[in-house]
């Protein structure tokens, strides 16, 4: 049997997810004499009659022979929910559509929309929304082609410097795409599809080129054993009335029966239950509002449902659900054994609330190059806080927790506070990698800082014509800073090797200050020169760095290439003198 393809939506916040999936809905409610809509547990079904009467216009135009039963849109939307639709060697969801804000284009979430996607090798079109927003377009609901033929030129021309945004950005990440009614070749581009989903424009290719790419490309994966043993995902674990905790699954292959064994995973390894209660909403509830569920005595794939029984409240979400068989149970212990990423002796440790984001966010670090010592799924404790600590000893880029979406506990802060390792904490993929790069490139500033404090940093400065303060004892003379950092407390020299003198102090605006920048221009005293002597209006004077300065200057990875450079010219001045 062909089940239904399993679409998921990502994209960026507020570029229209959840309007498109309303407007979808929507519109097969209205549609409901062709076969209405049916609500699950999170996910929306499709049905192919209903997609038939949705896109009865354009079929006269694209005639498709549907043959697959519809499509289960996975109304939970966002990256967290999409990570949960895991199995070995990829995704459950067929197909994904990106959603951009056809105004905005490519924002952060966007690009890591992207590289989940490329990290499970889903397939995926973009919708690019909100059409309704281009200016001098009209909107309407129904066909986007028909309504093409009606607008004016100018609005034309300002969608279509919009979509050419988009492929841009594409490009840049690798991808070919275009504009779904220019493209020739399905497998070498990404479909671009002008939708609103406030006006419902677009609609109707959406789902006619999802129904038709699903049918072509993914035929076999699409076949299952509609007898077979249940296989699912844990979207979602929840405290229900009535039930206690119950599990949201998309059940992806197989048949799911109440009184059924079924293995998955907890925080302690394998768990075994029995499906005591299965519940689906009412036709065309509200899914959302938690109310009007029915119970039934089986589900058949692709579809979600709701579940209840014993231990459920050990369960971990993303976990694989499954019928318990001999296989089931291998299969289950082997993603038992990968639950815990064990990985570089250097690495950060990464705490995360589900498997499927413990794994995206692994991937995308990996991406990032950055190693992992240890990730896990719960709270922060204490250990993770001493596993980064003992990183940081070592390598101070490293030593540091990631939380995504968990707690931490009082331990766990006070350790980090006691050893510097610090608690990265987001609820946003995106904004935790953020996040350990601003720390990061803090860190890095503080580093040099303590290069600089400890060690003579390269520098030249020049002497300004007319700032003569005071001659001698010390000479006092305003500077500009030609490269590197000045701090107060080092030796200077000039062009030619000869050391003059010592800068004892830096001041600017008639503050004392540590340290002058490049492009800075302050008072310095400096012991030991006469100007009008050893130094001069004009001159360029360097600090004078040891042979063990210079080396750790140009050894260190936080040190500027141009001061790396300097440090190399005042070694040559200091051989040469």
């Amino acid at each position: 049997m062909i089940r239904q393809p399993i679409i998921s939506m990502l994209g960026h916040v507020d570029h229209g997810k959840t309007t498109i999936l309303d407007r979808i809905r929507k519109t097969s409610i209205q549609k409901k004499e062709a076969g209405g809509i049916t609500q699950h547990i999170g996910a929306t079904e499709v049905p192919r009659d209903t997609i038939l009467e949705i896109c009865r216009d354009i079929l006269q135009v694209f005639p498709v022979d549907l043959k697959i039963p519809g499509l289960l849109f996975i109304d939970t939307p966002g990256h967290e929910a999409f990570t949960n639709l895991r199995k070995r060697g990829g995704s459950i969801a067929d197909l994904a559509v990106l959603v951009v804000d056809v105004n905005q284009g490519f924002q952060p979430q966007t690009y890591e929309a992207v590289d989940i996607l490329r990290a499970y090798k889903t397939p995926f079109v973009v919708a690019a929304n909100k059409i309704d927003m281009v200016p001098l377009w009209k909107s309407k609901e129904g066909s986007f082609l028909k309504n093409l033929r009606e607008q004016a030129r100018e609005a034309v021309d300002a969608l279509d410097e919009r979509i050419y945004r988009i492929v841009g950005s594409l490009y840049d990440l690798g991808f070919s795409s275009e504009r779904f009614d220019r493209v020739k070749d399905f497998t070498k581009n990404v479909l671009i599809f002008p939708v609103s989903g406030k006006t419902g424009e677009g609609i109707p290719e959406l789902l006619l080129y999802l129904s038709g790419l699903a049918q072509k490309f993914l035929e076999e994966k699409l076949r299952i054993d509609v007898k077979g043993p249940g296989k699912g995902v844990i979207l979602e674990v929840k405290e229900v009335s009535g039930i206690g905790t119950a599990l949201d699954v998309i059940l992806y292959d197989g048949v799911l029966k109440r009184g059924d064994e079924v293995v998955f995973l907890g925080k302690e390894g394998v768990v075994e239950s029995r499906v005591r209660v299965m519940l689906r909403p009412a036709p065309l509830s509200e899914i959302r509002m938690g109310k009007d569920f029915i119970p039934v005595e089986e589900v058949h794939a692709a579809a979600g449902v709701r579940i209840g029984g014993p231990l459920m409240d050990r369960a971990l979400p993303g976990s694989p659900i499954l019928v318990k068989t001999e296989e089931a149970l291998k299969e289950i212990e082997r993603e038992r054994q990968e639950m815990v990423f064990q990985g570089s002796e250097l690495g950060v440790v990464v705490k995360a609330d589900t498997l499927g984001s413990l794994e995206a966010i692994h991937r995308l670090l990996e991406q990032r190059g950055v190693p992992v010592r240890l990730s896990d799924i719960g709270e922060v404790s204490k250990r993770d806080v001493m596993e980064a600590a003992a990183v940081r000893e070592k390598d101070r880029y490293l030593g540091a927790v990631l939380a995504f979406n968990v707690k931490v506990s009082p331990e766990a802060k006070e350790v980090a506070e006691k050893t510097g390792a610090p608690i990265i904490e987001e609820r946003i993929i995106y904004r935790l990698l953020e996040k350990y790069e601003e720390w990061k490139e803090k860190e890095r500033i503080q580093e040099l800082k303590e290069i600089y404090r400890k060690y003579t940093p390269p520098c030249s400065f020049q002497i300004l014509e007319g700032y003569v303060f005071r001659v001698s004892k010390p000479a006092v003379v305003g500077i500009r800073v030609l490269e590197g950092r000045l701090r107060a407390g080092v030796r200077v020299m000039r062009e030619d090797g000869r050391e003059v003198g010592e800068v004892k102090s830096i001041q600017r605006e008639g503050k004392s200050v540590e340290f002058a920048e490049k492009g800075d221009e302050v008072a310095v005293a400096i012991e030991g020169p006469t100007v009008g002597r050893q130094i001069r209006e004009g001159d360029v004077l360097y600090t004078v760095m040891s042979p063990q300065e210079v080396r750790i200057f140009l050894e260190s990875p936080v040190v500027s290439q141009e001061e790396k450079e300097l440090a190399r010219k005042i070694r040559r001045m200091l051989r040469q003198a």
